[in-house]
């Protein structure tokens, strides 16, 4: 999946990534710019304009809780199914969660990680980081199948 060069380019960036700021930027940012993506967050409260979104103490707080998770997953980057198998299960099975927006997800926290760190964030760098979301999807979709 990534060269030993790329993972090391991916841990070095994330270690810098402020996690409480960065996943709720990114799960804030998922439930604006794809609303149907809402449904699973009825009881966060108002999701009733990008603000009141963004400033949700109930978003960031679960923006934090997947970037956490994430972390946790690039400790096995070898290995994300595993990684992953419970949360898998848990999205699957309980929470009936659609796969496709575990694609959206990542595909966000490119943009807001590209936003963060500028030119830090170089195409090379960006070709990384999607690798490792779309394995994290693929991860997390794997109990779909």
């Amino acid at each position: 999946m990534l060269s030993a060069e790329e993972k090391a380019a991916v841990t070095s960036l994330f270690a810098k990534v402020k996690v409480d700021e960065v996943g709720g930027e990114a799960l804030g940012r998922l439930l604006v710019v794809y609303p149907w993506t809402q449904r699973f967050f009825e009881s966060f409260g108002d999701l009733s304009s990008a603000d009141a979104i963004l400033g949700n103490p109930k978003v960031k707080a679960h923006g934090k809780k997947v970037l956490d998770s994430f972390c946790e997953g690039l400790k096995q980057l070898d290995d994300l199914k595993g990684a992953f198998a419970s949360l898998s299960e848990l999205h699957c099975d309980k929470l009936h969660v659609d796969p496709e927006n575990f694609r959206l997800l990542g595909n966000v926290l490119v943009v807001v990680l590209a936003r963060r760190f500028g030119s830090e964030f170089s195409p090379e760098l960006q070709a990384s980081f999607q690798k490792v979301v779309t394995g994290v999807a693929n991860a997390l979709a794997h109990r779909y199948h």
